[in-house]
């Protein structure tokens, strides 16, 4: 199968994966970075303010590919975030220089708010409804097994190679811009009328077709009530298992709840990497909706378990059991998606459907004050009401409208 698919796929897959592997080594460790040099008050408050660049500069960015061009748009971003690395080290070659770093941070999430939407919709123009499934199930190993390698090796070295890891990501940028420049082709010509559609004025009539598309959006808020549930990991989950795991021994380690909790996350990556192929095998030419609720169900149900068992062996098979959800939603989500979306707004579709992230995490983080009145109980039983919710939004989004009911019978 990976030899059917188009070049730019592959070359998006190989590029993705290089640039994660190395930017993993480098980006969760942001926040230890600003706070050890600023002060945490001051390290949050930038941090946010890179959020809501990286969020505008989404929306913007998917515009631009739906006027300029995927290739176009794509290309403009990997300079720029060449050049942003570049400014990252040279700021760090003779000590820590926070401003300098923060200033490189800006121009990454500018050039990410440019790629991603661009490449995403690159995507979808090249392939069809029965190669989406295991593109997306590919590039979602891709994106697991990079995060994984780096991560691991960025906490290695992050300590006392930090510029040894800002000069991996300068040439790493060189490889896949060069990649990117040599073998992706354009799938979306520049719009004729390109110079006129980069105001603010055309910016708005672009999203406004967006924000008027039911279907589309009980698709987006359905993806947030998914994606609220995994985001919880890192807070309700996280404080959960610190305040309330029993130190126990496992093979020959002492567990406390952080070390319990990173186990958990390494257990839940190494499924995804391991079962990615088989899955996507068995997915490939089936209807992709059923295996997608059952995605649904399975991924809530683990998460439940997670926040409200503290008992080891239950913890791990709840994230086995997530991890087979993930493994079934995720492509089949992804391939449904692009069926919703037309084919002259693919941009700015999918720039806003990217935004979903950033929402999910605003509504993860309000699991903290919940768990604490609920309890962890509780809390298992509002992510199963949200599972459930998403799923519900989900199917609404894609049944069949009168018009298309007609026409099947």
């Amino acid at each position: 199968m990976w030899r059917t698919l188009h070049p730019n796929v592959k070359t998006r897959i190989t590029t993705s994966f290089l640039s994660r592997m190395v930017g993993s080594m480098v980006f969760p460790f942001m926040a230890i970075y600003f706070t050890a040099h600023l002060g945490a008050a001051l390290a949050g408050t930038l941090l946010l303010a890179a959020g809501v660049v990286q969020f505008l500069a989404g929306l913007y960015g998917g515009a631009l590919a739906d006027a300029l061009g995927r290739r176009r748009t794509l290309l403009t971003g990997e300079g720029l975030k060449l050049l942003a690395f570049i400014l990252m080290l040279l700021g760090n070659l003779h000590g820590p220089n926070p401003w300098v770093t923060f200033a490189a941070l800006l121009l990454v999430n500018v050039s990410g708010g440019l790629i991603n939407p661009a490449a995403e919709a690159m995507l979808v123009d090249v392939s069809t409804p029965e190669t989406r499934t295991f593109m997306y199930a590919v590039n979602y190993w891709a994106v697991n097994l990079s995060i994984l390698i780096g991560t691991l090796v960025g906490g290695w070295l992050y300590r006392d190679h930090f510029t040894l890891l800002l000069g991996l990501l300068v040439g790493m940028s060189v490889l896949t811009a060069a990649l990117c420049f040599a073998l992706m082709t354009e799938t979306r010509a520049a719009s004729p009328t390109a110079r006129t559609d980069l105001g603010l004025k055309p910016l708005a009539r672009s999203y406004a077709q967006v924000v008027t598309d039911r279907p589309f959006l009980l698709f987006v808020l359905g993806g947030i009530c998914i994606l609220s549930i995994e985001f919880t990991r890192t807070n309700f989950i996280a404080v959960h298992l610190a305040q309330g795991f029993p130190p126990a021994d496992w093979l020959g380690v002492t567990l406390d709840g952080v070390r319990a909790a990173s186990v958990l996350t390494a257990v839940n990556t190494l499924l995804i990497v391991a079962l990615t192929a088989p899955v996507a095998r068995w997915l490939t030419g089936r209807d992709p909706r059923r295996p997608m609720h059952t995605g649904f169900a399975l991924f809530a149900l683990g998460f439940a378990a997670l926040a409200f068992s503290t008992h080891l062996p239950t913890l791990i098979a709840a994230t086995v059991i997530l991890s087979v959800g993930e493994l079934l939603y995720v492509p089949t989500r992804q391939a449904l998606l692009a069926d919703l979306i037309p084919e002259d707004r693919r941009g700015a579709y999918l720039a806003t459907h990217g935004q979903v992230f950033t929402v999910s995490k605003w509504v993860a983080a309000l699991g903290l004050p919940l768990g604490v009145a609920v309890g962890g109980a509780g809390m298992g039983v509002a992510l199963l009401a949200l599972g459930a919710l998403g799923s519900l939004l989900t199917a609404l989004a894609l049944r069949p409208t009168a018009g298309e009911r007609v026409a099947r019978a």
